[in-house]
């Protein structure tokens, strides 16, 4: 149901891959809620996906770009202001890779070379965006950007291997810019840390259903689905959390804050 929460705001949305994916939901949302935006994604990831068919459906258009080049994303910027019109109110970063991780490599064997590519495309690509977005002065007074993190980034999940440290960055970065963007133009920069989601990058990541069953298992709410972390965006892109700034925000069902079920109890309990 529409409440034209993003009436008349214009912004980019990266990550689009297909119906699963979270930014997917998201622009779906903006497009309910009234906002005019741009998709974009890498061109190899748009190769992949069927993201022209979501723009058809939000009569928008896709701009391919990496998000590793600032080239790239100065190109993503001026063609998407033209599109729209004027600036940007909000930018979503959907954006996340681990080779090391994709070619199952054990944390004490990782390929460094493959570890840096995860951190620029997973963190430094965040800044990356902003750095561009300010030094080309295309956000809006009081816009709104958000990255997508997981709790991996504060505590160990085997599995997740470098891409936890990728997350650890990329908060860092959103603190650290919210602060300079906040003081430059009231832009407000945060990240949600979102549950286990069953999108094609969380899922082909190894132990994923352990992940997802053991959260489910904690959260008193149960795991948060990827329609209502798209929700939790829009509220985040609109004016009703304009002072919210430098945050983590977990949208987890409560897993975040939980030691322990009556659940997790009764699976490890000793049967006499």
């Amino acid at each position: 149901m529409s409440e034209n929460l993003l009436k008349g705001k214009r912004g980019i949305i990266t990550g689009a891959l297909d119906e699963n994916s979270i930014a997917w939901k998201t622009a779906l949302k903006a497009k309910e809620q009234g906002a005019k935006f741009v998709l974009t994604n890498a061109p190899i990831a748009m190769r992949m996906g069927a993201i022209q068919d979501l723009a058809k459906e939000c009569d928008t258009i896709v701009v391919p770009a990496d998000a590793t080049s600032v080239e790239d994303i100065e190109k993503l910027y001026a063609e998407a202001k033209e599109f729209l019109g004027g600036n940007f109110d909000f930018l979503l970063h959907s954006i996340g890779m681990s080779p090391n991780v994709r070619k199952g490599r054990e944390y004490g064997d990782l390929n460094y070379d493959w570890v840096q590519k995860s951190w620029d495309v997973s963190a430094l690509s965040f800044h990356k965006m902003m750095q561009v977005a300010e030094k080309q002065d295309v956000m809006n007074e009081w816009g709104s950007i958000i990255g997508l993190s997981y709790i991996a980034a504060q505590r160990v999940y085997p599995f997740y291997s470098d891409m936890a440290e990728a997350k650890a960055i990329l908060e860092s970065i959103a603190r650290s810019y919210g602060y300079r963007f906040g003081k430059l133009k009231n832009v407000r920069v945060n990240t949600i840390s979102q549950s286990p989601t069953k999108t094609t990058a969380g899922t082909g990541i190894g132990g994923f259903d352990a992940f997802y069953n053991y959260a489910e298992a904690l959260s008193p709410l149960g795991n948060a689905p990827s329609e209502a972390c798209a929700d939790y965006i829009i509220a985040m892109f609109s004016d009703l959390t304009r002072y919210v700034n430098m945050q983590n925000l977990f949208h987890d069902g409560g897993y975040s804050c939980t030691g322990i079920t009556e659940e997790i109890v009764e699976k490890f309990s000793d049967k006499k």
